[in-house]
């Protein structure tokens, strides 16, 4: 049997940097490039849902950026991350994100605008 990290290595290494990082009450990293004009099976385009005590006092630009720096190698030019959409939520606003029964609401991802047209769908 094949693990999902080995099948999909950026979503596992995401999803251990987050666990890790951030002790979540709620995690979500969810694949997003089959949106985009990219190969089949690629891991470019991803959009977290992350609720955690870590966000208390801060700012949603604190929140993204304390994601991106702990995701900055998948982040870097050379890294394989090209598009990272975030939703960063406290326990509390996250609880009640869930008693609105809003959970799976949030703002689509934009769809895809790039590309060159070399990948076909």
């Amino acid at each position: 049997m094949i693990s999902s990290s080995n099948k999909s290595p950026v979503k596992a290494s995401i999803t251990s940097k987050l666990h890790s990082n951030f002790e979540p009450t709620h995690l979500e990293v969810i694949n997003e490039s089959h949106m985009h004009n990219v190969p089949k099976n690629a891991e470019t385009h991803f959009k977290i849902i992350l609720s955690s005590t870590k966000f208390q006092n801060k700012t949603l630009l604190q929140r993204q950026r304390m994601v991106n720096s702990i995701l900055s190698e998948e982040m870097s030019a050379e890294g394989p991350i090209h598009a990272l959409s975030m939703v960063c939520k406290t326990p509390e606003q996250w609880e009640k994100i869930l008693l609105e029964g809003n959970g799976n609401h949030f703002t689509p991802s934009p769809k895809c605008l790039g590309g060159d047209g070399t990948f076909s769908k």
